[in-house]
């Protein structure tokens, strides 16, 4: 069943049109996560760190590599090879370039948009290409994609969503930033845009709890909710 938008308390709950739509890349564009998180486990298996997929969601998926290379040092106590992260770069490129697919739904989404639009990831640009291009979608976002790599903070600081924002000159407060992890979620909301949390691989709860001002799981929803937000030129499906 679809997550109902909780209601809002603050300063959003006036109608307002919204001059930028920032989207994640990794599960909100391309349906990539899941393979991405089976190259992650599947390496720290071979080096004798065994982790299941889902322990990989629970507290990777969202982050950047630097950001998970001081998860596994912290929290496990392990010395993270040299050769660990561009193996992972190469090992998960070659997957996602055959196995990756888009979001279902998300063309229709970009198809019914009427206000610019952008990506921000806390992946790389080559990543990005990567799994933009296997997908189809790389043309839509030429010009228009941020990474990690632009910033000196990643998500959750808010630096790569304000950085977006200033480069079409928008207002954090008219933007519109659709996210599918805590991680992401929490800069949406530390940059002060109004947050709406795909809840179609993540707990529903899990995004509100980082503060997703609104949370669905379909992407053909994703529309009516923009518009319901205040974004008013942006047909339904």
């Amino acid at each position: 069943m679809d997550s109902i938008p909780h209601t809002r308390t603050d300063a959003h709950d006036e109608a307002q049109a919204y001059e930028l739509i920032i989207f994640d890349c990794d599960g909100v564009l391309v349906d990539s996560e899941r393979i991405t998180a089976r190259v992650f486990a599947d390496m720290l298996g071979e080096l004798g760190l065994a982790l299941t997929v889902q322990d990989i969601f629970d507290q990777f998926v969202g982050k950047s590599m630097d950001q998970c290379l001081g998860i596994l040092s912290r929290s496990f106590g392990w010395e993270v090879p040299a050769e660990f992260a561009p193996e992972y770069r190469a090992r998960s490129g070659l997957a996602l370039h055959s196995e990756v697919r888009p979001v279902a739904g998300i063309e229709s989404v970009l198809a019914a948009i009427r206000v610019p639009f952008c990506v921000a990831s806390n992946g790389t640009h080559e990543k990005m290409r990567t799994t933009l291009g296997a997908t189809g979608l790389l043309d839509q976002f030429s010009g228009k994609m941020f990474s990690v790599a632009d910033v000196s903070r990643g998500k959750p600081f808010p630096d790569l969503f304000l950085h977006a924002a200033a480069r079409f000159g928008t207002p954090p407060s008219k933007c519109a930033v659709i996210e599918d992890t805590p991680t992401g979620v929490s800069a949406g909301v530390a940059a002060g845009m109004t947050v709406y949390g795909y809840c179609a691989l993540m707990p529903a709860h899990r995004l509100t709890e980082a503060g997703a001002h609104f949370t669905f799981d379909r992407m053909e929803r994703l529309p009516a909710l923009l518009l319901g937000g205040g974004i008013e030129t942006c047909r339904l499906l």
